[in-house]
């Protein structure tokens, strides 16, 4: 190992080393903030200014990040958030965490790690170490950050150290935070995953080295086309037990009884959040490069993205039991966030849902104690319905997407109003006018109606 080596593993070991995040939104601010607890002084860069100011007035805008953790960091003068990318001249060790989107055409989009590399490429200085912690395709790494910086004559494992280590956050699980979720990395040499583990282990609990980026790439879109895959098949479980009259739910229960060989999947409204709808796209898309086409990954893609399609036929399965069509009906939406008790939104089925509620001539609301607005499609803000219980009970039809647990559902069952329950929240709560996903419509008796035998 050469000097450079020596010179920064002793500052991270002393914690002497000033540290930087790049992209201080659900991945970086925890990772900068679990950073300064531990006693490093934390650079945070980010271009929306609106973050930066919310931090210096101590307000957090993540919700595993609370406003007391978020001042008492800042009081300890060693978190400097800024949107000037000329502070990467005195970082020691960088962790990219910059959004990893898709196109319109389903492809990556990594223009947010290509900005980053060419405000690198001006400001950083040798014996950088630079870990990539977005998601992305095997090869990103060293395609798009190595080969990159190696044009301005550095060498990586000698005049800079390059990693790549995979988030893994869950907004607002209260038993796995930045500590104490494994983190996976690996480095392009023998010299940059030494460096790499030397600075995670001072804030992570467990540090599992792999061989290389491309392992570490790889594992971070097995895990979660893995999800996508099983949440897919219990999707088309759920919409085969509502054709036969079998409640989907009371299997995945009586299945979730076996103790070995048996992992309980749950199907919903679509999927959501930052992961699960992107990553196995990446997948997808790195192995056409090498010929090989992903038929699992295609065909759970396929199937989650039509969940809402389905959601709207079940509304009108339901409306049509009271002579009514989705035209002119007016429906409220209960939660808009892509999971429970958070307000992020990002890839939110909810949001489609609304949207085809509205194509096909709707009156539609929605309620949500933590998302409390969004932009539609033509870019118009939409803003949550204050929570009203008259009000609620003149809806021809309530349908819940996200089930967060300050909904009071007694009182929502109470109402009467027909309901369509993607998450069976209602599950303690029987009625006719509630009805499940993955559980046919059944059928509503007019007053007067003779019973058939």
């Amino acid at each position: 190992m050469n000097q450079d080596y020596e010179t920064l593993l002793q500052a991270i070991q002393e914690k002497k080393a000033v540290l930087g995040v790049v992209g201080l939104g659900y991945v970086g601010l925890p990772l900068a903030v679990e950073m300064v607890k531990q006693g490093f002084t934390v650079v945070g860069i980010d271009l929306d200014p609106a973050k930066i100011d919310a931090i210096y007035r101590g307000e957090s805008y993540i919700s595993d990040i609370a406003d007391a953790d978020l001042a008492e960091v800042m009081s300890s003068g060693r978190f400097k958030p800024t949107t000037d990318y000329s502070m990467m001249a005195v970082i020691d060790a960088v962790s990219i965490c910059v959004p990893t989107p898709l196109s319109e055409n389903q492809d990556p989009d990594t223009s947010y790690i290509t900005m980053v590399v060419n405000q690198l490429k001006r400001f950083m200085k040798p014996r950088l170490l630079i870990t990539l912690e977005s998601t992305t395709y095997p090869g990103t790494t060293e395609e798009l950050i190595q080969s990159e910086i190696e044009k301005l004559g550095y060498t990586a494992g000698k005049d800079f150290f390059l990693c790549f280590s995979p988030e893994r956050v869950d907004p607002s699980n209260i038993r796995f935070n930045t500590r104490n979720t494994p983190k996976v990395i690996g480095g392009t040499t023998e010299a940059c995953l030494s460096l790499g583990q030397a600075l995670y282990s001072q804030y992570v609990d467990t540090v599992v080295p792999v061989s290389s980026p491309k392992v570490a790439e790889m594992s971070k879109l097995l895990e979660n086309t893995f999800r996508s895959v099983n949440i897919a098949f219990v999707n088309e479980m759920a919409m085969m037990c509502d054709r036969m009259g079998i409640d989907v739910w009371e299997v995945i229960d009586a299945a979730a009884t076996k103790p070995f060989g048996f992992m309980p999947f749950y199907p919903g409204p679509g999927i959501g959040g930052h992961c699960i709808p992107l990553d196995p796209m990446y997948l997808s898309w790195k192995a056409k490069g090498f010929r090989f086409y992903s038929k699992f990954i295609e065909l759970a893609q396929s199937t989650n993205d039509n969940m809402p399609y389905y959601v709207i036929n079940k509304t009108a399965a339901i409306l049509n039991e009271y002579a009514k069509s989705i035209k002119r009906s007016s429906i409220l939406i209960l939660g808009m966030s892509y999971k429970p008790d958070i307000s992020d939104l990002r890839e939110s089925p909810g949001l489609e849902i609304y949207e085809l509620f509205k194509e096909n001539g709707a009156r539609v609301d929605y309620y949500d104690p933590h998302a409390r607005s969004f932009k539609d499609k033509q870019g118009v803000t939409v803003s949550s319905v204050d929570y009203d219980v008259n009000r609620f009970s003149q809806y021809d039809c309530m349908v819940l997407i996200t089930n967060h647990s300050s909904l009071d559902y007694s009182l929502l069952a109470a109402m009467h109003v027909p309901i369509l329950d993607t998450r069976n929240a209602f599950r303690a709560y029987a009625g006719p006018h509630i009805h499940k996903l993955g559980h046919s419509v059944q059928h509503v008796k007019e007053p007067g109606e003779a019973l058939l035998v």
